[in-house]
């Protein structure tokens, strides 16, 4: 499953990043945060979720909004042990 990254800059196309490499990043640290891009679809953050979930992980998600318009947020996620 590949995930994009949210952007740095608004004209950016975002970043891509692989399960295997947030994988390594959450079993690195004991508590680990990502921005994830608007355009990832809901249903794969819910995924990636279930996921970590089964390994026994704490799994938190928002929204974050970042400028007035609706369009203008990414999503958070908070990954613990």
């Amino acid at each position: 499953m590949d995930l994009k990254i949210a952007r740095t800059e608004l004209d950016a196309k975002p970043k891509k990043i692989d399960l295997e490499k947030i994988e390594a990043m959450v079993e690195k640290e004991e508590s680990t945060i990502l921005y994830f891009d608007k355009d990832n679809s809901h249903k794969d953050l819910l995924t990636l979720q279930d996921h970590f979930e089964a390994k026994g992980k704490s799994f938190y998600m928002n929204e974050v909004k970042y400028g007035l318009s609706d369009n203008d947020y990414m999503y958070q996620v908070h990954i613990m042990s």
